[in-house]
């Protein structure tokens, strides 16, 4: 890695440059990225989803957020970057203070314009100047000493049929002009790949874990275009033209946009389109959030019923999963990465099933405690007879998306682990319980899951609750539950996950996982009407590690009511030993 670091600072020398920030995004801000845009890992070799390396001439430094942070100390030893042991989520003056005393006056700041939002550019600009460094967003590292760089995808895109999708392209194409109309712009440029897939009910393989294509997407009143270089097939090509949507190469796009008429407006999202593609275009232009965010957030009727069947079959494929856990874990003959390939076996046996939604985190014992941890040949721990087990894993299906996380015993569970995991499941279990007003927002409801931990002076660094798309990505907003404040609303028909979890560094992380369904509650005429949650998540807790003395009456009737609806809903799909395991498995709780 330090050939790597010193390659990029001689080319910045060749380019006058004293600093440059680099992101682990692309020009899509995705979450996944494509290997062709890991240039961040490739400098420092740090590998999370969430991080920014920063390099001067002298120095190197990556933050992150709390989830990573026992990963990013592992995986920086001897890179030549120092790990900024501090909670970032992604703002962008934390660095800015840290390069300020790095820089000089009248030093330049680069970056890549591609991997940075017009709203992100304008913020660094501003911030440069007032600290008098100069800012240039044309600087291009992974083009030109990147060598053996991957080859950007070009995968065969396919058709998401309105059997599983719920709606066809030209109601989402209208309802999506109605609001860019309302905005008083006449045209919008979308560049986020999950609202461009749900857009044009469209699936490809370019990302991992994330089914969509590489492209970018204009539409107007009068146009339709999407710029990819996915390949085409015949039916594709078919399924767009019926909606009159017109097909160019990807690196197409700038081009087109430098072309637009000066008399239209353009509807941009400054928090999702690059700086580079901002600043190509010379016509008027109206900010503001991308209208398919929120209408994607909330599914429909098929959406819906489809999520229900991919948890009862994924449901089915833990079961077997869980079971072979148990059967093979004492003798020492299973590591972590064996747990991920055989849950991509068991789930395997859907022919709805199109991959894992996420890397599977199964972590032993300490490595629980590593939030995203990562099993490698190197680092992946045998299972044993004993110790908790965190398994935190999901799965792509044409009919809806999962992601589930439980915690497990081995063996021989502690007092403490027990206490521990108790006082998670209860934060767990208030979430899903809790009804609230029409206008709550996810901040509101957070500390329904932190409170049993805050009473003992302990909590998660992560967010309690992130949305999921339905046959896309596995994370996605534009709400969430988290203490930082998210004005969005929850509404009938979001999905959102709930998960608290509590990580003792050096012995075991506990998290539990179901994906919740926002539906309507009690309506009032003194109070208004209220909201409530639909557990979708199928799968039992583990009732050795619930120390009943800490739950009370009502908590026990829950985790009994869930546990006969996960027997009664998961029974149909289970052979006669499975369904003997997971009775086992969903024993009533006494008080």
């Amino acid at each position: 890695m330090n050939n790597n670091l010193e390659l990029l600072r001689e080319y910045m020398r060749s380019k006058g440059v004293e600093a440059v920030i680099i992101p682990g995004t692309d020009p899509h801000q995705s979450e996944y990225v494509s290997d062709y845009w890991k240039f961040r890992d490739w400098v420092s070799g740090f590998t999370g989803s969430n991080g920014t390396a920063v390099v001067t001439l002298k120095n190197a430094s990556l933050w992150t957020d709390s989830r990573y942070f026992l990963q990013a100390a592992i995986e920086l030893e001897g890179s030549g970057f120092e790990l900024q042991n501090v909670e970032y989520r992604g703002e962008l003056e934390v660095i800015m203070r840290w390069l300020s005393e790095q820089l000089h006056e009248d030093d330049t700041l680069a970056v890549d314009g591609r991997l940075f939002t017009i709203m992100e550019a304008n913020r660094l600009e501003m911030i440069c100047g007032e600290n008098g460094f100069y800012f240039a967003t044309d600087f291009f590292p992974a083009d030109n000493i990147w060598e053996g760089r991957p080859e950007a995808p070009k995968n065969e895109a396919f058709v998401h049929d309105v059997e599983y999708a719920g709606e066809d392209v030209e109601s989402k194409l209208t309802r999506t002009m109605e609001k860019v109309e309302e905005n008083g712009a006449d045209s919008i440029l979308i560049t986020a790949l999950d609202e461009i897939a749900w857009l044009l009910n469209l699936r490809s393989s370019d990302v991992d874990f994330t089914p969509v294509a590489i492209a970018y997407f204009y539409m107007s009143d009068k146009d339709r275009v999407i710029f990819t270089d996915d390949i085409l097939n015949k039916e594709v090509r078919n399924h767009l033209e019926k909606y009159d949507v017109r097909m160019k190469g990807y690196d197409e796009i700038e081009k087109f946009l430098n072309k637009r008429n000066v008399n239209n407006t353009i509807m941009l999202d400054p928090h999702k389109v690059s700086d580079t593609l901002g600043q190509t275009l010379e016509c008027d232009k109206v900010y503001g959030t991308s209208p398919v965010d929120a209408l994607k957030a909330i599914k429909n009727e098929v959406q819906i019923e489809g999520f229900r069947k991919a948890m009862e079959r994924d449901g089915a494929a833990l079961v077997r999963l869980f079971m072979w856990i148990e059967q093979n874990a004492a003798s020492g003959t299973i590591d972590e990465i064996d747990v991920w390939t055989q849950g991509m076996v068991e789930r395997g046996k859907s022919e709805l099933y199109r991959g894992d939604s996420f890397e599977m985190i199964c972590g032993y014992r300490e490595h629980g405690a590593i939030v995203h941890y990562s099993a490698t040949p190197e680092s992946a721990s045998t299972l044993q007879g004993e110790g908790l087990l965190l398994v935190d894993s999901g799965a792509q299906y044409l009919d809806g998306t999962t992601d589930i996380t439980r915690t497990i015993t081995l063996g021989n569970p502690t007092a403490q682990e027990k206490h521990d995991f108790t006082l998670v499941l209860k934060g767990h279990l208030a979430l899903s319980n809790a009804k609230f007003p029409v206008g709550t927002t996810g901040v509101q409801l957070d500390a329904f899951a932190r409170m049993p931990l805050w009473q003992e002076a302990m909590t998660y660094g992560h967010g309690t609750g992130h949305g999921m798309g339905h046959f896309l990505g596995c994370h996605e907003g534009p709400h969430s539950i988290r203490t930082s404040l998210n004005p969005v609303a929850l509404v009938p028909g979001m999905v959102t996950s709930n998960e608290p979890g509590l990580y003792k560094t050096g012995e075991y992380g506990i998290r539990t996982e179901n994906i919740l369904l926002v539906v309507e509650g009690a309506k009032t005429e003194e109070f208004g009407d209220f909201l409530e949650f639909e557990t979708l998540t199928l799968f039992p807790y583990d009732t050795r590690l619930i120390d009943t003395t800490m739950l009370t009456p009502e908590e026990i009737k829950q985790v009994n009511d869930y546990h006969a609806m996960v027997l009664e809903r998961l029974t149909p799909y289970l052979n006669e030993e499975e369904v003997a395991w997971l009775s086992s498995k969903c024993n009533l709780l006494n008080a």
